[in-house]
């Protein structure tokens, strides 16, 4: 490559307009890797002579390139480079950055073992390379990962709470799906969690069909299984069936790698207590090489919740030693710690009266009438209106795509039909 002087003077000469940035970045990424890291101990007094600002794209490849050798960050000081990495991360041009998203700098926050200092900084990072709130980064997994390894998981609720609708690589989602997943999991939002593990499922089959198949992914998507059949378990005490347009190529590909974890579910939905605990025991180092024996042990847990609700669909009342021995609990008094929780949970409804040890099990009684009902409900609608507007939007845009015309044709031997075009909106032609 050329020498670092030159390529700074490149860096300084070409950060004005569009096509000498495009220029600057072929440079750029010819000089990256071993070519610019073999220089790597001696780009911190070059990076004094750039803006952050004004010289954005090539302060992100000279920083990244010094940050990658470890011993560059000892020398510095890892708090210093990551004060450095933050401040250039405020006051960089967002314009600039987004022609290098995957240099933001994860990795190096990784070698100095410090994931919640890295949080802030790649968050705003993400701020500054999306161009909306719903466009998914290349740098939101890693976000989301940091999140995880610093137990941070309400940081990442600062992403995952926004509609993502613009996807430009599926891995990407793929990601982002499975560490969203995790992090609801750990913040026991299963509902959420389980959508999330859904759509992880789906990235991978999709990805299965149109990629050549990849270790990495298939060792990721495995994991993400197993935690779909114990979140289900959990929270609806049953796992679904794959949908229809999953391949059987991914259905064979994830049970065959998670069967410990299907003959659990099977197991599940016999509703023995003893039998399941039975189960677990014997599969508990497993379990625990996973590191998921803690989510295993709450499957156990809600064993009785289950129980107990297959109850209010068979009596109207019924006393706490015959709940008790149905569900397989020691005492009475355990039977009314967990029907008290339940009933605080809003899981069922129910009185229990203290004086004969009687529990009434009564319908909702949820009337769908009051203020905060009615605005939830409305709120829910607005909502979906403006979902369901956005994809029409999307689906417009794709149904005149030139590249999806084309390959539509080229699927029927070259042939249009008059329908390919029934759907566009005249508004296009």
């Amino acid at each position: 490559m050329e020498t670092v002087e030159t390529l700074v003077a490149h860096i300084q000469g070409l950060s004005g307009s569009a096509e000498e940035l495009a220029h600057l970045h072929n440079l750029l990424r010819q000089a990256d890797g071993e070519p610019l890291r073999a220089h790597s101990a001696g780009l911190l007094p070059f990076l004094s002579q750039l803006h952050p600002q004004a010289h954005s794209l090539g302060f992100l490849y000279l920083l990244e390139a010094f940050a990658s050798s470890a011993s560059n960050l000892r020398a510095q000081g890892g708090g210093d480079f990551l004060v450095t990495m933050a401040d250039f991360l405020v006051s960089c041009s967002a314009e600039q950055i987004r022609m290098a998203p995957e240099k933001v700098f994860k990795n190096e926050v990784m070698q100095l073992n410090a994931p919640i200092r890295g949080i802030a900084p790649l968050r705003a990072a993400i701020r500054k390379i999306q161009t909306s709130s719903e466009e998914l980064t290349p740098i939101h997994a890693d976000y989301l990962l940091l999140c995880l390894l610093a137990k941070q998981y309400k940081a990442g609720l600062s992403v995952l709470e926004d509609d993502i609708l613009e996807v430009d690589q599926p891995k990407d989602l793929f990601l982002y799906c499975y560490y969203g997943g995790m992090i609801y999991i750990g913040l026991k939002k299963f509902t959420i969690a389980l959508d999330f593990l859904h759509n992880c499922l789906q990235c991978y089959a999709f990805l299965q069909a149109v990629t050549a198949p990849m270790s990495s992914l298939n060792a990721i998507a495995v994991e993400a299984y197993k935690k779909y059949i114990l979140v289900s378990l959990i929270q609806n005490g049953q796992v679904p069936s794959f949908p229809k347009y999953t391949s059987s190529t991914a259905q064979r590909n994830l049970k065959n790698h998670a069967q410990v974890y299907v003959d659990l579910s099977t197991c599940y939905g016999k509703g023995n207590y003893s039998e399941l605990e039975e189960y677990i025991q014997l599969n508990a180092e497993k379990f625990q090489s996973d590191n998921n024996l803690g989510l295993v042990k709450q499957v156990l847990s809600s064993m009785y919740k289950r129980n107990i609700q297959r109850l209010t669909q068979t009596y109207l009342t019924l006393s706490l030693e015959d709940i008790a021995s149905s569900v397989q609990l020691n005492t009475p008094k355990e039977a009314e710690m967990h029907v008290l929780r339940m009933i605080e949970d809003g899981e069922i409804h129910a009185t229990i009266n203290q004086k004969d040890g009687m529990v009434s099990f009564h319908e909702d009684p949820e009337q769908y009438k009051s203020c905060e009902m009615v605005e939830h409900i409305d709120s829910s609608i607005q909502r979906l209106m403006a979902l369901s507007k956005k994809l029409s939007s999307i689906d417009e845009n794709i149904s005149c795509d030139p590249a999806y015309l084309m390959k539509t044709g080229r699927e029927r031997g070259g042939r249009f039909d008059y329908d390919d075009f029934d759907s566009v909106p005249h508004k296009y032609f």
